[in-house]
C-alpha cells in the first residue's frame, strides 16, 4: 500500500453525463477492474480513488462519479469545483446523450475551474445499434477543443 508521503500529486476528477450512460462502470473498471452488468442508478454521487504511476511520479486521482438525472443535478455541480479533469460520457445507442453533451460541457465551463481538463467519451461501442457515429463525435469534439 502506498503511504501518503510517497504521492506526489493528488487530481480531483468528476464524471458526467445522462442517466444510463455507463459512468459508474466506467469508475468501476478503472479502479477496481470490475464490470457489472446490473448497475443501478447513481443517487447524487459516488467516489473512487485510484493510485497510478506515471514515469516517476505517483498520483492519487480521487474520481467523483455524478448522477446525471436532472433532479440531482444541484447537487452535482458542487463537485465541478476544484476538479483538475472532466469525463464527459455519453452512449453511442442513444442520441439524446450526445446531444446533451453540449449542456454537461457548459455546466463544466460555468461551475468548474477555467483549467478543468475535460474529455469525451462515447461509451458502449460494443453494442451495433449505433446512432453516433466515430467520425460525428470527433468533429464536435475538434469543434470545442476537447480530448476525445
Amino acid at each position: 500500500m502506498t503511504s501518503l508521503l510517497e504521492i506526489d500529486l493528488y487530481l480531483k476528477l468528476i464524471i458526467v453525463g445522462d442517466s444510463g450512460v455507463g459512468k459508474t462502470n466506467i469508475l468501476t473498471r478503472f479502479t477496481k477492474n470490475v464490470f457489472n452488468h446490473e448497475n443501478k442508478t447513481t443517487i447524487g454521487v459516488e467516489f473512487a480513488s485510484k493510485v497510478i504511476k506515471i514515469q516517476d511520479h505517483i498520483l492519487k486521482l480521487q474520481i467523483w462519479d455524478t448522477a446525471g438525472q436532472e433532479r440531482f443535478k444541484s447537487l452535482t455541480v458542487a463537485y465541478y469545483k476544484g476538479s483538475r479533469g472532466a469525463i464527459i460520457v455519453f452512449d453511442v445507442t442513444k442520441r439524446e446523450s450526445f446531444e446533451n453533451v453540449i449542456n454537461w460541457l457548459n455546466d463544466i465551463k460555468k461551475n468548474g475551474d477555467k483549467e478543468t481538463i475535460i474529455i469525451l467519451v462515447g461509451n458502449k461501442n460494443d453494442m451495433e445499434e449505433r446512432e453516433v457515429s466515430f467520425e460525428e463525435a470527433k468533429s464536435f469534439s475538434e469543434r470545442y477543443s476537447n480530448a476525445f
